[in-house]
């Protein structure tokens, strides 16, 4: 009976110490939710994590505003082109000038606006000379300028967050691994439970930071792509319309 006895209170006892393991394991899987995560996170980290939103909000709205621009710049640009062909087929300036006017948000529309406006303010009779032509192309040059910065606004933004937001999720990397070995030799103990908390906080800025910098990077090579197809766009306009104004001098000729 006595060794029966025994027996009950040892198997009692190995009961009662499974149970504390699973409740101990099962904080320890509940350290690791992202709420879980979060609430184990020190000062540090928090502000770490701060950074990293602000940063991913703000190459978001960068993303949506430069998506809408370009968007709108390509399809006025797709019903420019032919109304303004058409004017200029009938050498009707005046008229393609007006076209231009009104795509606000073409980027070739305001290129070609910018030439025909020089080329017709110089244009006093019906000989059209050298210099007349040169004023065009130099306004044109300006104007592309001005438009290809104006595509470019932002862009640097997004390189700049792409490039910096795993250094800023690695420094709560680093604070996190600090913690954690805090943690360590404070419960003297090389159990999880001891350093879940650092582990999360590491876990959690590495892979905030990732996730900020990766659609940084691929919107902006995106972009950048999307930039050098305009300007490739703008330098045939330019090249068009001087090749126009050449015609047209001849004639004048």
């Amino acid at each position: 009976m006595i060794l029966l006895a025994q027996i009950w209170i040892a198997f009692n006892q190995f009961a009662l110490f499974l149970l504390q393991a699973e409740k101990e394991a099962s904080n320890v899987a509940t350290d690791f939710s992202l709420m879980g995560m979060y609430r184990k996170m020190g000062y540090t980290a928090k502000g770490v994590v701060f950074i990293l939103l602000i940063m991913s909000i703000f190459s978001i709205a960068v993303m949506i505003e430069r998506f809408l621009t370009f968007n709108a710049a390509r399809t006025q640009s797709r019903e420019f082109a032919p109304k303004v062909a058409q004017a200029l087929k009938s050498a009707r300036i005046d008229e393609a000038i007006g076209i231009s006017d009104k795509f606000k948000k073409s980027h070739l529309a305001m290129v070609v606006n910018a030439g025909l406006q020089e080329f017709a303010a110089h244009q006093g009779g019906t000989d059209i000379s050298g210099e007349e032509v040169e004023s065009s192309k130099r306004a044109l040059q300006r104007a592309e300028a001005i438009k290809v910065a104006e595509f470019r606004r932002g862009l640097s933004s997004l390189a700049t967050i792409g490039s910096t937001a795993p250094f800023v999720g690695l420094f709560g990397t680093v604070v996190g691994i600090i913690n954690s070995f805090q943690e360590m030799k404070n419960a003297e103990s090389a159990g999880i439970a001891a350093i879940a908390g650092g582990i999360s906080e590491a876990l959690f800025t590495t892979a905030f930071g990732l996730l900020v910098a990766v659609p940084a990077v691929w919107m902006f090579n995106y972009f950048s792509s999307k930039v050098d197809n305009f300007v490739v766009e703008m330098d045939n306009s330019s090249a068009e319309l001087i090749d126009y104004f050449l015609k047209q001098r001849r004639r004048g000729k």
